[in-house]
């Protein structure tokens, strides 16, 4: 790999005027910066990044940690984050898995957004306590370097399972997500205090992990215990997504025999017959405002939680009983 060394020797200079060149520092004249730069180009040259962040202590790189990659969700999100981020000169790289975590100790990023339920918050906090900026957007940490942007899950909940009360319905079915995911704990509490408010109610509760496939599986339960018009909140809509398809082919009629609704608003909800109803938010908003708050963490200016607010989305898969 040729080196500034190499640069320095042909070009008979030092390599302090070489370093300078190469940056742009005005310290040497247009005429030997345009001299080394065409050195540079004959020979190749690439820049060390290992050694350029150690010299700056920075590497306009932000990570975002997902616990996977599936499904419909993640696409504004990231996109959101991405144009904040590009608009402040910064690069943004999507991670999953244990060992993308040594991005954060080995400083091969600035700072980190977390969604990822297999980080461990006491991890998180261990870094946060060597100065390491993070933002999470799935869980409540309480540290000077980390900042809170979450999703109004309570809200969204609510207004489902009220949506659903005000339809006349007393028959209805959760299917919950990962049972260690910030996101559905905070949904599936909401759920059951909104449903103790405004008993009489028949509440069951199937377990799911946000895929379709345990939609399917939940369908496949409802539609077996299936005596009279029942409603289904699905913690998110790719479950909801599988709950239909399920639900249509068995030859039962979404919207009369049973009702669903999903959380997220993910764009396939908007071509089901009968439109799926949802919970909406702006995932793009929410990845941009994640990456501002991270980049006034990394700037060292004071910031306060966020949180991202949510609507109800009505749809015909849910009719007055």
């Amino acid at each position: 790999m040729v080196s500034i060394k190499d640069i320095a020797k042909k070009a008979g200079v030092s390599i302090s005027t070489v370093s300078y060149a190469l940056n742009g520092n005005p310290k040497v004249t247009e005429e030997t910066k345009a001299k080394i730069l065409a050195i540079a180009k004959e020979l190749n040259y690439v820049p060390n990044a290992a050694a350029r962040t150690l010299k700056k202590q920075e590497t306009k790189i932000i990570g975002a940690f997902l616990t996977d990659f599936s499904g419909a969700f993640y696409g504004d999100l990231l996109q959101g984050m991405k144009e904040v981020l590009n608009k402040n000169g910064y690069d943004l790289i999507v991670c999953s898995g244990s060992q993308s975590h040594r991005l954060l100790p080995e400083k091969m990023i600035d700072g980190a957004i977390i969604l990822d339920g297999f980080f461990a918050s006491e991890e998180l906090l261990q870094y946060a306590d060597r100065g390491h900026k993070l933002v999470v957007l799935d869980r409540e940490l309480n540290h000077p370097n980390v900042n809170q942007v979450l999703l109004d899950n309570k809200a969204g909940a609510g207004l489902a399972v009220e949506y659903l009360i005000e339809k006349g319905h007393r028959n209805i079915y959760v299917v919950s997500g990962p049972k260690d995911s910030f996101d559905s704990m905070q949904r599936m509490q909401a759920v059951k205090q909104t449903i103790e408010r405004n008993q009489p109610i028949r509440f069951t509760s199937i377990q799911g992990d946000f895929t379709k496939s345990t939609g399917e599986e939940a369908a496949r339960q409802v539609i077996e215990e299936y005596t009279e018009p029942a409603a289904v909140f699905c913690l998110n809509d790719e479950m909801a997504i599988g709950v239909y398809d399920t639900v249509v082919h068995a030859g039962l009629r979404v919207g009369e025999q049973i009702h669903i609704i999903g959380f997220d608003n993910i764009e396939l909800t908007q071509y089901t017959h009968p439109r799926i109803a949802t919970i909406d938010y702006s995932k793009r908003k929410w990845g941009a405002i994640a990456s501002e708050q991270l980049l006034k963490l990394i700037a060292g200016e004071e910031v306060e939680h966020e949180r991202i607010y949510v609507t109800l989305v009505p749809g015909d898969s849910v009719q007055s009983v």
